[in-house]
């Protein structure tokens, strides 16, 4: 096992404000739907963003959005080729964060339908930023 993730155990990881914050931005990049499912759709290949519009049924300009953010946050790398950008999973770990959080999604399906404060505020959000575009 490797230190970071003894010291995650140990509560160190967590220990203070910043790494707190900085784990919470970490799951935030994964809590858009649109971004979960382009990283599911990356797990098994690298893909074109023409792959990617495909398989999501969004716009290429919002696509390209949710692989950049994923991106950004270290989840994916890009490649050019040309014109052509190619996504792939950046971390073999992704896909196991990704594995584990269907079990554990599946094994608690029942408490998170219930969870009303979660989609309360996603939903406004959602709707707040669609106001404002």
């Amino acid at each position: 096992m490797s230190e970071a993730a003894d010291s995650a155990r140990s509560g160190g990881l967590l220990g203070d404000g910043g790494e707190v914050g900085t784990v919470a931005k970490f799951f935030r990049a994964l809590g858009d739907p649109s971004r979960l499912r382009l990283l599911e759709f990356l797990l098994d290949r690298e893909r074109s963003v023409s792959d990617c519009v495909s398989h999501i049924g969004l716009s290429q300009g919002r696509t390209s959005t949710h692989l950049t953010c994923l991106a950004d946050c270290g989840y994916v790398h890009a490649r050019r080729e040309g014109r052509w950008c190619y996504y792939r999973v950046a971390d073999p770990r992704v896909a196991e964060l990704v594995m584990l959080a269907r079990a554990l999604a599946a094994d608690n399906c029942a408490a998170l339908a219930a969870c009303e404060r979660i989609d309360a505020t996603s939903t406004a959000k959602a709707q707040t930023s669609t106001r404002g575009a």
